[in-house]
């Protein structure tokens, strides 16, 4: 199982990673607000701006002060680091 490092000693499981976004859009506000209503919301932000938001196929919802932009680069990062997938699995 690979972690997604997201701040402050938070992480997520990249395997439960279904996209990162920014919490700007009206569109992620509503998902803030209806995880939030839910207890869904996992804040790890630290009391810092949210800079983006982590959802995953899971209920739960994770905000990050960490740009997506740099989340990305890391979870491209992790999964290049993968080992290959052996043929005869498939």
């Amino acid at each position: 199982m690979k972690l997604l490092h997201i701040g402050f000693s938070n992480v997520v499981s990249m395997d439960k990673v279904v996209a990162i976004i920014s919490p700007e859009s009206a569109v992620a506000k509503r998902i803030r607000d209806e995880s939030r209503d839910n207890n869904n919301l996992v804040d790890c932000t630290m009391g810092r701006k949210t800079r983006s938001m982590i959802l995953t196929d899971s209920p739960y919802t994770f905000t990050s002060a960490i740009r997506p932009e740099a989340l990305l680069q890391r979870l491209v990062r992790n999964e290049s680091d993968a080992p290959p997938e052996d043929p005869q699995d498939e």
